[in-house]
């Protein structure tokens, strides 16, 4: 039996039904939106992340219709089992942690507001999960993939400038495509850009970054622009670029670089935490490149850097 509501206004968000019975939609909307601008202005989570919580909210409020349920109706027995449900049909104990945090952040919102009268995840634990370290590729393997493009080509130059950066500077592809132009300092070598939780972080640029931005900028970009925008990194349509779209580029580029390993935009990423570290790199000045807001997430490419050494000691020592 669900719990009383805290609040009498949450009477809208009982499921409606049409007339033969059927349940068009088993979630509140205006109540999904109220939590997404919460986090959005008070916390100031980045929209691939809200948007993440909304997909998860939305799949346990189909759970919860099943019992002619809604989300403030919600009690530990549904999570569990809706956790249960989702690690049988093959979900990482990973997955269903993320699942279970978009859960906590919005019971414990709906508990602030006054739309429950207490947060039914506080009993349940999360899936015990590791730490699987990340894909890196070696060096010479991010040379190959940099060299792949036909940078005779606009798109090929615009897919080198963007591979460059994405190495160069350690970001994250949503901070790439939404680079903007202003955002640029070629002068002094340095870009601009906010991160998770809309975190301002300035990153300098190696000298063969600028070159190949500066070659994009001066060629490649009036050709492929369309009207007034001040996207950095434009598509064929002359929008900006969308992660999904250079997502399939850098796949595309690692078939023709022979490179075996699946890649990723966030591959490249890690290899440039990872030959940081192997270089003998401060730590801390990693973690302010990468963005990270704990040391404990930027540790793990010490152990990424252990396991190549192991590897290297196996391949080649006698003794191995």
């Amino acid at each position: 039996m669900g719990r009383p509501y805290a609040n009498a206004r949450l009477s809208e968000t009982r499921v409606s039904r049409t007339k033969n019975g059927t349940n068009p939609s088993p979630v509140d909307e205006n109540l999904l939106r109220r939590f997404a601008d919460s986090q959005l202005i008070e916390r100031g989570l980045g929209h691939n992340t809200i948007s993440a919580y909304g997909s998860d909210l939305r799949a346990f409020a189909s759970v919860l219709a099943e019992r002619g349920a809604n989300l403030p109706d919600a009690e530990r027995d549904d999570i569990m089992r809706c956790l249960s449900q989702r690690i049988s049909a093959g979900r990482s104990s990973r997955s269903a942690a993320r699942f279970l945090s978009a859960l906590r952040r919005f019971y414990t919102w709906c508990l602030r507001e006054g739309l429950v009268a207490e947060n039914p995840t506080t009993l349940v634990r999360s899936p015990t999960i590791g730490r699987p370290l990340p894909k890196v590729l070696t060096e010479s393997e991010v040379l190959s993939l940099l060299l792949a493009p036909d940078v005779s080509a606009d798109l090929g130059l615009r897919d080198r400038a963007m591979l460059e950066l994405l190495y160069g500077c350690g970001l994250r592809v949503s901070e790439l495509t939404g680079l903007r132009v202003d955002q640029v300092n070629l002068h002094q070598g340095v870009l601009r850009v906010w991160g998770k939780g809309s975190k301002e972080r300035l990153i300098p640029m190696s000298n063969v970054s600028v070159e190949w931005l500066e070659r994009y900028i001066a060629t490649s970009r009036p050709a492929l622009i369309r009207g007034r925008t001040d996207m950095l990194f434009l598509s064929n349509r002359g929008a900006g670029m969308t992660r999904q779209a250079f997502w399939h580029r850098i796949r595309v580029h690692g078939r023709n670089a022979g490179i075996r390993v699946s890649l990723s935009p966030h591959v490249l990423r890690h290899a440039f935490a990872t030959h940081l570290v192997n270089h003998d790199a401060d730590l801390r000045v990693v973690q302010l490149l990468l963005g990270h807001s704990s040391l404990s997430t930027t540790q793990i490419y010490t152990h990424v850097a252990r396991e190549r050494l192991k590897s290297l000691h196996r391949s080649h020592h006698p003794r191995g």
